[in-house]
């Protein structure tokens, strides 16, 4: 059998409208408030949390929906090895997970906060960054981590155990699929933890459940990893 890991499928484009905000509410509103405008008045964005809470989908999210309103966005994460130079097309300017930037990346960052919030031309734009801490707490050089924490800062919570079957619950439900409680414990003891992963999972088994007109079991999620 295959290892039990989600590497099965494309993961859905992460979206503001499918962020399920339980506990979260606050920093969803923000960030759907501000992605529709982020000239508006762009104060900086700060938003952290643990492994698997939802703050790197919130990102992407926000990539996504400034986009839609044609917003350019200037991206940097730690698997970018090369940034580029800041660029004046920006509109806004979203940093993932800060707390692995290396020393260079470190450096873009704080240019691209810096040509971000006091442009030589046009207005200031909007910055957005995530990290697995709050910004005191960062190991990173002083001059970017004090400029990440004098914004606006949300901790991003990971939903619990409950909150997690009863959004399974409800996503399967929605699909016309029938969940047992011991595929329930399966699917969470197995797999990734976090909500995106888990609604990929169910994606996955649902078509694979059509396609072999078999309910979904423990069985079937086995037969699913050893063929697709």
């Amino acid at each position: 059998m295959k290892q039990m890991v989600l590497d099965i499928g494309l993961a859905p484009v992460p979206t503001l409208a499918n962020f399920v905000a339980v506990g979260n509410e606050a920093a969803l509103d923000h960030l759907q408030l501000w992605t529709r405008n982020p000239l508006r008045s762009p104060v900086p964005t700060f938003v952290w949390g643990e492994g698997g809470s939802g703050k790197t989908h919130l990102l992407r999210a926000a990539r996504e929906a400034l986009r839609e309103h044609g917003s350019r966005v200037g991206w940097l994460d730690a698997s970018t090895l090369y940034p580029t130079e800041f660029d004046d097309q920006w509109d806004a300017v979203l940093l993932d997970d800060c707390h692995l930037y290396t020393a260079e990346q470190q450096a873009a960052a704080f240019n691209w906060f810096v040509n971000a919030q006091s442009p030589a031309h046009g207005p200031a734009r909007w910055v957005l960054a995530a990290a697995d801490r709050p910004p005191a707490d960062l190991q990173l050089r002083e001059d970017l981590r004090t400029r990440l924490g004098w914004g606006h800062v949300f901790q991003v919570k990971a939903l619990g155990e409950a909150e997690r079957r009863a959004v399974l619950r409800r996503a399967a439900d929605e699909r016309g699929v029938f969940l047992g409680d011991e595929v329930m414990d399966f699917m969470l003891n197995r797999f990734s933890r976090d909500l995106s992963s888990l609604m990929l999972l169910l994606d996955q088994l649902d078509v694979y459940a059509l396609r072999t007109q078999r309910a979904i079991t423990i069985p079937l999620i086995k037969s699913m990893l050893e063929n697709e």
